[in-house]
């Protein structure tokens, strides 16, 4: 699965769900563990995070899919 792709995925709906937004704010790891189905490491989970954060506010990904890559293969 491409991160890039899931990042975007978990974007859209914390942006069009108020709730998530909410909960993304207050525990934004259990908000994407949640959306995502996934309970990870938070040395995996903290990266997908941190991109989640910058699409929010507008930044760029940065490289962030180098260092997650491959975490939601199966």
């Amino acid at each position: 699965m491409d991160i890039k792709a899931k990042i975007d995925e978990l974007v859209t709906k914390i942006k069009n769900d108020p709730a998530a937004m909410d909960n993304f704010q207050k525990d934004p790891v259990k908000t994407v563990e949640g959306l995502a189905g996934v309970d990870l490491p938070d040395d995996q989970i903290n990266p997908i995070v941190e991109g989640i954060k910058a699409k929010l506010s507008g930044g760029l990904l940065s490289g962030i899919t180098d260092k997650i890559g491959g975490i939601f293969n199966k």
